[in-house]
């Protein structure tokens, strides 16, 4: 996003989704590969499902369903729903929140239809929902 703010912002997603999500889609491909060395967990922020959903969203082309079977995450995903006594608009995010509200029911969607177990982050502090993460993974791991 910084990226396309500090260009000539025509990849935004308020300007043009569609290339913003092609853009996200490439840049989410080349993280994975990327990490396909790396030991431990690996986070990812924004990663390809988010991409081909909103891609989906802008075109309608189905690239959700191959790429989420082609390209594979952990089965356990966290997510984070809108919240809006945080929820605040700035150059990086433009969008109301009732636009946050339908992004985030659009993944959820998808990450479900793909078939990862989603774990909603809870609403309170970070180091709260930082223990709450390494809780779920430390489960996974028994």
């Amino acid at each position: 996003m910084r990226e396309a703010l500090a260009g000539d912002g025509a990849a935004l997603p308020w300007v043009d989704l569609a290339a913003f999500a092609r853009r996200a889609v490439a840049m989410a491909l080349a993280d994975l590969t990327a990490a396909e060395g790396l030991t431990g967990w690996v986070f990812f922020d924004r990663g390809l499902v988010d991409a081909a959903t909103a891609l989906e969203h802008a075109t309608g082309e189905a690239v959700l369903e191959p790429l989420g079977r082609a390209h594979r995450y952990h089965r356990r995903v966290f997510l984070a729903s809108p919240w809006p006594e945080i929820y605040v608009n700035d150059p990086e995010r433009p969008h109301g929140f009732e636009a946050a509200e339908a992004e985030y029911g659009r993944l959820l969607s998808a990450y479900e239809r793909l078939g990862y177990a989603v774990s909603i982050l809870p609403k309170t502090d970070v180091a709260a929902r930082a223990d709450f993460v390494l809780e779920a993974l430390e489960a996974l791991e028994e």
